[in-house]
């Protein structure tokens, strides 16, 4: 699959703990990346600026879906579903 022009989802949905030229913690969950562009085009894309995170991915339909709004869904989902969790909140709560 080619990478959807206009969408940006990957750009916004996923965190990315690794540094971004202007956001140099990375980005949270849900928050787009500075150098996202009002028509949802990467302004570092190509460069060498570009983190490898978003270099190394690739878009594909079942992460991407039919839609921008299917793919921040679906990014959104696996981001909550892969997040770790805090065991020890579980200990006391069920303690």
């Amino acid at each position: 699959m080619q990478c959807r022009s206009g969408c940006g989802a990957c750009c916004t949905a996923p965190s990315i703990t690794s540094p971004i030229p202007g956001m140099p913690n990375g980005k949270a969950a849900g928050e787009p990346c500075i150098q996202l562009l009002d028509d949802y085009r990467c302004a570092i894309f190509g460069t060498p600026e570009r983190p490898d995170v978003c270099a190394n991915f690739t878009a594909e339909d079942y992460i991407c879906g039919d839609n921008r709004d299917e793919a921040i869904n679906i990014l959104s989902f696996l981001e909550d579903a892969t997040r770790p969790i805090n065991t020890s909140s579980l200990k006391r709560k069920y303690r």
